[in-house]
């Protein structure tokens, strides 16, 4: 009988978890936006952002592409840039620092 021994780590969980859950925010924001009833609230931006920020980016670019979510808004653009980009440079210095 073959064996796999297959095990996460609990930083790949937790990025596993993230990004479904920043998939699933996404999701639902785009189906209020395109409900008929117009007094349904939305999911504001900062909590899309911050589900990004906290490691959903994988989720978030496959959300905003697969349903075509917030890809034409420059604010939000613009904004989901400098998440990346902080995230990036949060990278390097726990890098830098040994903390990865």
């Amino acid at each position: 009988m073959v064996h796999i021994d297959f095990t996460l780590t609990y930083i790949e969980l937790y990025l596993i978890v993230i990004n479904i859950f920043s998939f699933t925010l996404y999701s639902f924001d785009k189906l209020q936006a395109i409900r008929e009833d117009k007094n349904i609230s939305r999911v504001p931006e900062l909590k899309l952002l911050l589900s990004t920020l906290i490691g959903g980016t994988i989720g978030s670019i496959l959300a905003m592409l697969f349903f075509r979510h917030k890809i034409k808004k420059f604010s939000f653009l613009w904004k989901f840039v400098v998440v990346i980009l902080l995230q990036i440079v949060l990278i390097a210095i726990c890098n830098e620092m040994n903390l990865l």
